[in-house]
C-alpha cells in the first residue's frame, strides 16, 4: 500500500483507509477477519465516529480484535464528533464527553486525529482552541481536523488554534464531484461552475490540508452507488475497459480516479466484504493516465467547457 503525507503533522498514512459505519452489523469472527484483511493489505488507517453503528461500532470494532497495545500500535485510529439527534455540538463540554467515550469504546488511550464531523452554526473558535489544547495537553488526542468544512471555517478555526486543521474530510466520487467541477468550470455560467465551497479543494493544497474522501463510490449525497448502476452505463463501460487493462475490480478503478488527483486524497471505504476489500487495495497498484482520468470524468456526465 502506498503512503501520503499528511504534511501538518508530518505523519504517513496509506492511501486507502477503511471506514467502520457498519462494521458492527458483522458477526465478530468476520468483523475479525476483515480488519485483519485491512491490515494485510497496509491499511493501518481506521475511520470512526461517535454516531457509527447508532454509537456501538467503536466498541464492537475494539471486542472484535480484543485490543490490546500490541494491535493498537499498528493502528491509526481517528474518530469524529459533533453530530448529535436535531442539532450539532461543537461545545467543550460535548467534544471532550465524545472523546472520553470513544476512548472507552476503543480501549485506548488516545486517538490519533480527532475530526469535528460537522460545522455547528453556534461554533465558538476560542472555546473549540481551549478544549483542543486541553486534549493535546492530555495525550487524549494527537492531531486535528475536519470533516465537511468549507475554506472560511477552516480558516475560522485556525485563526485562534494553536492545533492547526490537518484533515478536511468530504464527500467525492468520480459522479459526485463538486470540489473538481467548480474549478474546471471557472468564468462559465454552468452550473456546475458554482462554487459552493469556498473552493476547497485549492484551499486545501494550498494549507497542507489533508483531503479524506468519503463515499467514494456514491452517485449523489447517499442515494445509492454508480458501479453496476444503468443510470451511469457510459461511466460503467469505460469503467470495466480499465479492469481488463489494469486487471482490478471497478471498484479499484473509482478509486484509483481519485488517488490520481495530485492533491494526494486519502479514500475512505466502507465495505464490510473482506474480498472487496483486497480488491480494492489493489487501486493503490496503479495510476491512470491523464487520458483515462478525463475519460471517466466525462463519462458519469460532465461536460468540459
Amino acid at each position: 500500500m502506498k503512503k501520503i503525507l499528511i504534511k501538518e503533522i508530518n505523519l504517513e498514512v496509506p492511501e486507502i483507509a477503511l471506514g467502520c459505519m457498519r462494521i458492527n452489523r458483522l458477526s465478530q469472527s468476520d468483523a475479525q477477519r476483515l480488519i485483519q484483511t485491512a491490515l494485510d493489505e497496509g491499511i493501518n488507517f481506521f475511520d470512526h465516529a461517535d454516531i457509527y453503528g447508532a454509537g456501538e461500532a467503536e466498541k464492537f470494532f475494539s471486542q472484535a480484535i480484543e485490543m490490546n497495545s500490541s494491535i493498537r500500535e499498528k493502528m491509526i485510529l481517528q474518530s469524529k464528533c459533533c453530530i448529535k439527534k436535531g442539532l450539532y455540538e461543537a461545545s467543550k463540554e460535548h467534544i471532550i464527553y465524545s472523546v472520553d467515550n470513544s476512548l472507552k469504546n476503543l480501549q485506548t488511550d488516545y486517538l490519533d486525529i480527532l475530526l469535528l464531523h460537522r460545522p455547528d452554526a453556534l461554533i465558538e473558535p476560542e472555546e473549540v482552541a481551549e478544549t483542543f489544547d486541553e486534549l493535546k495537553k492530555s495525550g487524549k488526542v494527537k492531531y486535528f481536523g475536519v470533516s465537511n468544512f468549507n475554506a472560511y471555517q477552516i480558516q475560522l478555526l485556525n485563526q485562534y488554534c494553536s492545533q492547526k486543521m490537518a484533515i478536511n474530510q468530504l464527500q467525492l466520487s468520480i459522479p459526485e464531484c463538486k470540489i473538481i467541477d467548480s474549478g474546471l468550470n471557472v468564468n462559465t455560467s454552468f452550473d456546475a461552475g458554482i462554487n459552493r465551497d469556498g473552493s476547497i479543494l485549492d484551499y486545501c493544497r494550498l494549507n497542507n490540508i489533508t483531503i479524506q474522501a468519503w463515499s467514494p463510490f456514491q452517485k449523489g449525497f447517499i442515494s445509492g452507488t454508480f458501479l453496476d448502476n444503468p443510470e451511469y452505463s457510459l461511466l460503467n463501460s469505460v469503467i470495466y475497459e480499465l479492469t481488463q487493462k489494469y486487471s482490478v475490480s471497478n471498484s479499484a478503478i473509482a478509486v484509483a480516479w481519485i488517488l490520481r488527483h495530485p492533491a494526494k486524497i486519502q479514500t475512505i471505504v466502507g465495505t464490510t466484504n473482506f474480498e472487496r476489500l483486497q480488491n480494492i487495495a489493489k487501486a493503490s497498484q496503479i495510476t491512470l493516465t491523464r487520458e483515462e482520468w478525463y475519460r471517466l470524468y466525462t463519462a458519469a456526465g460532465k461536460h468540459l467547457p
